[in-house]
């Protein structure tokens, strides 16, 4: 008798890379202002975070979450120049915020060790956007919104 062929395991070799520290994150609408200069971290790249660079531009209701959110303009352009996010995403860029720097610190400390050794660019799959441009997080996915 020939033995059935191998099959790979199931999981892919980078299974997205779980978010603790993201969903939990108490930021207020008021946090932010229309001007700054925000990132929306995604990923990790040669031992460092990486992300979105985006511009706040108005205030914005974030359905998927059904909370106050905040409409972003990203300067590059690209297939989608505007989306709406929850303020919990994003991290200043534009000023040394306290709290936000403490988030960025906790999530490098988090998450960069398990990606050393890799340098090429990583995406941990926290987001996608809507058909209504409004960027969510996979933990605020809910019901076929």
């Amino acid at each position: 008798m020939i033995p059935p062929p191998w099959k790979p395991p199931s999981s892919p070799a980078f299974a997205p890379t779980p978010d603790t520290l993201t969903p939990a994150r108490d930021v207020t609408h008021q946090h932010f202002s229309a001007g700054d200069q925000v990132v929306i971290l995604k990923g990790a790249t040669a031992g460092e975070l990486w992300g979105d660079s985006m511009k706040i531009v108005a205030p914005s209701w974030h359905t998927p979450t059904d909370q106050n959110g905040w409409r972003l303009r990203d300067a590059t352009g690209g297939e989608q120049s505007y989306v709406t996010a929850h303020p919990r995403y994003l991290v200043h860029l534009s000023r040394r915020c306290p709290e936000c720097l403490i988030h960025l610190r906790a999530m490098e400390n988090s998450l960069l060790p398990k990606v050393a050794g890799h340098d090429a660019l990583i995406d941990f799959g926290w987001y996608t956007t809507t058909a209504l441009g409004q960027l969510v997080h996979v933990a605020d996915v809910r019901g076929g919104r």
